[in-house]
């Protein structure tokens, strides 16, 4: 199989984290903080461990303020259903994953919150004016997503991040698209809560994910439970992490992320970036030699992560998917990749489009197997 739905979640993994994961789960994996003997104190040691270098490579303020969650659907809804109260404005965009788009969109059905969705523009950007221009007297907070899982644009979350700081508001920022490919600062770009999963570029297991809450932000509980620690506590204890971290932790995933992390960190951000871009631009052009095949998004390079999507005069997106996954052994995203806003805009919806991902392992070889079944397809129809 040529895989490339790396958007949607990597593989394969780095050969490191089916190594740590195995090992772990052998000899290490026991119930961090319940109790006192060797193998639960080194499950706790993984998951401070695993704090401690996200701090590191997000530049966050503390290693306690990084929840680990399920995915990052789970950490957006610890932060909506955390920090909004009855009453408040919230400004998003209109490329917003439904992970981002159903709870805020649910809120405000319930009466609870009021929601501006600022549309970005026919290249797939958000202008930071027209979210200035949508802040009123109850704005609480301004939820955007870094890059788009449609278009592949990388948003200007440092100028949105200055204005929400300008306004006394919390900034979040749905990193879903961007951790692991793009240098995230948490603290020069004025993120009040960030949302990744663990599974996507960070090269981790599925069932894995964090969000970070920053000194200004203080939540309500998503989840109680058991902590491993204060047991007497009537109700969930509000020091961090334990705040927000009821139940058992998936700390085996944790152990796979953080390996994750390790081929990151050593093939570098920027090198994983440039790479992933290059197979994207190699496609892009050989699209644009081809009849009937429509390119959406920007082609700036400097403003895009490695998702690319198109459609084909010939084919809808689904059945162009499946001929490609079935004739050719070719893994792509076909749809409306949980995106519906931006699709509606596109004027793409209901097939929507073919989303095409390269990862770090992916090859030019890979882009040109892809591009030769494209061709014979659209040729043979």
């Amino acid at each position: 199989m040529t895989y490339l739905d790396n958007a949607a979640t990597s593989f394969p993994k780095p050969e490191g984290v089916y190594v740590a994961m195995d090992r772990f789960a052998r000899h290490s994996l026991a119930n961090p903080g319940r109790s006192g003997h060797k193998m639960a104190l080194e499950s706790e040691h993984a998951l401070a461990d695993a704090r401690h270098r996200l701090n590191r490579f997000f530049n966050g303020p503390n290693p306690d303020r990084w929840a680990f969650t399920l995915n990052c659907t789970d950490a957006l809804n610890m932060a909506f259903k955390g920090a909004l109260n009855d009453g408040d404005h919230v400004i998003t965009s209109s490329l917003e994953h439904n992970s981002v788009s159903r709870p805020l969109v649910a809120l405000a059905a319930a009466g609870r919150i009021t929601l501006t969705r600022v549309p970005a523009d026919a290249g797939g950007t958000i202008d930071p004016e027209a979210v200035r221009a949508a802040i009123g007297p109850k704005t609480r907070l301004i939820a955007v997503t870094h890059a788009s899982n449609v278009l592949g644009t990388v948003q200007p979350i440092g100028e949105v991040g200055r204005i929400a700081r300008e306004h006394d508001l919390l900034f979040l920022v749905d990193a879903a698209q961007t951790a692991g490919v793009l240098s995230i600062n948490v603290q020069t770009a004025g993120i009040d809560l960030l949302a990744f999963p663990g599974h996507k570029s960070l090269l981790g297991p599925t069932g894995t994910g964090a969000l970070y809450v920053g000194p200004r932000v203080t939540l309500r509980p998503w989840r109680e439970g058991g902590t491993g620690g204060d047991s007497l506590t009537p109700t969930q204890p509000t020091d961090f992490p334990h705040h927000l971290e009821g139940g058992t932790p998936n700390v085996l995933g944790v152990v796979g992320l953080v390996a994750g992390l390790d081929f990151v960190e050593e093939r570098g951000v920027e090198a994983i970036h440039r790479h992933e871009i290059e197979l994207c631009a190699r496609l892009r052009n050989a699209l644009a030699e081809l009849p009937g095949f429509e390119v959406f998004g920007h082609a700036d390079a400097s403003r895009r992560v490695g998702a690319l999507s198109f459609r084909c005069a010939a084919l809808p997106a689904p059945e162009l998917a499946g001929v490609l996954d079935q004739s050719f052994d070719i893994a792509v995203r076909p749809g409306l990749h949980c995106a519906p806003y931006i699709h509606t805009a596109l004027g793409t919806a209901p097939d929507g489009l073919l989303r095409v991902s390269p990862g770090p392992f992916n090859t030019r070889a890979d882009i040109d197997h892809l591009i030769d079944a494209l061709t014979q397809i659209t040729g043979g129809v």
